[in-house]
Order: C-alpha cells, then structure tokens, then sequence
C-alpha cells in the first residue's frame, strides 16, 4: 500500500465503521434478504384478501385515492414518517433509509409476480404464510442492527419524548394508521388481527437467531422496534 493510500484508506474505515460495523457483507446480504422477504410477506397478506398488515391497510387506502402503487404509498408514508423523527430527535441508519425503499419496491413486485389467490383454505395459507415470513423477516432485518425501520422510530421517539411508553405508543400509532386505512378503503379483516397479535412473538423467537454481534449504529435514541 503506498503512503497516499494509507490515509484514504483510514478515512474510509473512520466513516464507514459507524454506518457499517463489520461483519459487512453479512450484515448487508441480512439486511436486505430480512426487507425483501418483509416485501413478500406483506404481499402474501394483502393477496389473501383477508385483511393486510395495519400500515398496508394505509397504504392500500392511499393507493385507492391517488392511483399510485401500495408499494409507492408505503415509500411515500416512510419519508413522511421520518420527517416527523427531528422534532424527536431520533437517529438514522443505513437500514432506515433501506427500509424506507426496499420493502414498498418489494411489495409492489411480490403483488406483481403472485397469482391470483382462490379458495378460503388456500387463502388462509397464504395468509398465515405471510404472518410467518414477516416474524423471520422483521428478526432479520433487526437482527443486521443497522438502524430501526421509519415506523420502529417514531414508536420510540414517542416514547422517549412524551409520557407513553413504547406499547402505548406502538398501540396508538397502529389503532390510528387502521382506521384511517380503512375509511380510505384498505382491507381490514382478520388478517389484520392476526398480524398484531403473532408479529410480536415470532419476531422475538426469531431476533435471538439472526442477531448479529457488534455495535448498532446510531444506537442512541434507536432502541428495539418490531416491523418496519
């Protein structure tokens, strides 16, 4: 290495440790297999017409009264969300920013390649599918630590912020993004409910697994959230 290159070299290491700890490449390939396979599984949800994940239900409303994408409207809500982080005071990682983008990319290309799902007991499978694949998902995606998905932080800006804790806040957050989902004309149904009650225990069977060791970036202010 020559003496030119060695300080660049030490610079990038300096700037890159914080945003990226190593192990790099697995904590990369983790991050987006766990925000891909979250895209799938919300697809696999919406497709069983038996009710979405609560954002989804959002997402869905939105899409009916802009004609965009539930994928775009999944985007479009993330970077409204984050805006709402800097009064909050909460901090960014690389994983946030991708959460944003590829999970609503995701979505968009699951729903595009799946075929049209028929018959309650397939649709139920596909639906409890769904429920499964986001629990592995939202483990792995944590599990990279490379910062909380938009809506994981402003559960716990709330909560850091204001007298509610971090239930309360998820439990509020949800309850409103639902029914403003569904007065827009998102799919509400059972799946729904499912969702809410089994994310929170499959996520943390499957967090312990595929958490990866080594600092968290940004860790002030980012603490522990569920899905996106």
């Amino acid at each position: 290495m020559s003496p030119a290159s060695r300080p660049a070299r030490i610079a990038r290491s300096v700037l890159l440790h914080p945003l990226l700890p190593p192990p790099r490449p697995r904590r990369l390939a983790q991050l987006y297999a766990g925000l891909c396979a979250f895209g799938l599984g919300c697809a696999l949800l919406i497709s069983s017409r038996l009710g979405a994940m609560p954002w989804d239900v959002l997402h869905q409303g939105l899409a009916r009264h802009t004609g965009l994408s539930v994928g775009a409207c999944s985007i479009l809500t993330a970077g409204a969300v984050m805006l709402l982080w800097a009064p909050l005071r909460q901090r960014a990682g690389l994983g946030t920013v991708s959460n944003a983008v590829v999970v609503g990319l995701a979505v968009d290309a699951s729903l595009w390649l799946l075929p049209e799902v028929e018959g309650l007991a397939v649709r139920w499978g596909v639906l409890v599918a769904g429920v499964l694949l986001t629990g592995l998902a939202t483990g792995a995606y944590i599990g990279a630590r490379l910062g909380p998905g938009p809506r994981d932080g402003l559960m716990v800006g709330l909560a850091a912020r204001t007298p509610l804790s971090v239930r309360t806040a998820r439990t509020a957050i949800e309850v409103a993004v639902v029914v403003a989902g569904a007065l827009l004309g998102g799919t509400v149904g059972v799946g729904t409910l499912l969702f809410a009650v089994a994310i929170g225990p499959l996520a943390q069977r499957a967090l312990p697994l595929l958490s990866i060791a080594g600092p968290e970036p940004a860790e002030a202010g980012t603490g522990r959230g569920r899905s996106r």
